[in-house]
Order: structure tokens, then sequence, then C-alpha cells
């Protein structure tokens, strides 16, 4: 029996160095609808990656998860939050998407549904930036269709969210 664990003590010290430094990342989810998903710009460009990419290059160890879903509420964000942003999250990026409430007639529960969720995450210690109009933080760099930001209005949400990010979750 002894052999046996001879030859998975290497395997065994590789999945654990691996999650170790898995854990030495801070864990943000950006949630939110299609402008966080990248729609038109694809996830690579969305304001969640660029994101990631400014804080690694500023030092930071962190992981950005794109919670996006085109055409999402906040009663479906609500719904899917537990799934969306899982344990050992630090922070949360809520990009309210006002437009798809008022699209589907929502506007009435937005408010309610938006500290819903706000209160959740601060009940499980998880620290959270509510974007309020994606629009006007995008600097109007919209798509044809003047709902969704291109990549320039993507890097400069991003930009824009460098710094508050960086206040909430600390130098590691």
């Amino acid at each position: 029996m002894q052999g046996i664990f001879n030859w998975a003590r290497p395997a065994l010290l590789a999945v654990s160095l691996l999650c170790a430094s898995n854990a030495a990342q801070a864990q943000i989810v950006a949630l939110g609808a299609s402008n966080t998903a990248g729609k038109g710009v694809g996830s690579e460009q969305a304001f969640p990656a660029q994101l990631e990419a400014l804080l690694r290059a500023k030092g930071y160890g962190v992981h950005v998860v794109n919670a996006g879903v085109n055409g999402d509420t906040t009663a479906g964000m609500l719904a899917r939050l537990d799934s969306a942003v899982p344990d050992g999250t630090r922070l949360v990026i809520l990009d309210q998407a006002p437009a798809n409430d008022l699209e589907h007639g929502l506007m009435g529960q937005h408010a309610a549904n938006v500290a819903a969720i706000v209160g959740r995450l601060r009940a499980r210690h998880i620290k959270t930036i509510v974007v309020p109009n994606m629009h006007v933080w995008g600097g109007q760099h919209l798509q044809p269709d003047g709902l969704h930001l291109t990549a320039e209005g993507h890097a400069a949400v991003a930009a824009r969210l460098l710094p508050l990010v960086a206040a909430a979750i600390g130098k590691r």
C-alpha cells in the first residue's frame, strides 16, 4: 500500500499547489446583462476581461468572472445570484441593466431587486460596486443599436472601475 501513495505524492503536491495559487487570487464577479456579457464585442473585449487585464498590470492577483447574461433582468440576476456568485468571491460589480427591466415591464421592481441583490451579497460579506448606467460610464461609445457598448466603451468602463475595484479589494 505504501508504494501506491509514493507515486501519488507528486500529483497531490501539484493539486495542492494549484489550489493554493487559485486561493491567492481575489475573485471578482461581474454580474449583469448583455453589456456585461459583451454582446457585439465578445467576452474577451467586455469590461470584465479588460478590467482583469488592467488590475493584473497593476500587480493585483485577481480573476474577474463574467457572469453577464444577454437579456437578463434584475429579477433574473436575483434568482441566479447564488450560482453566479460562488463562495470565496470578494467583490461583485453589478450592472443593474435598467433597460431590460423597463423592456419587460419590471421597473416597479427594479430598485427592490437591486437592493435585495446588494443585501444578500452584504449578508455574505461580499463587497459590491453598483454601476448606475453603463452608457454614461462607457462614454457614449455605443454600437449602432444604441444600447450596447463598443470595445472602446468597455475600455472606458474598465478604466472607470479600476480605482473603485482597487480600493475595494486592497493591495495583496
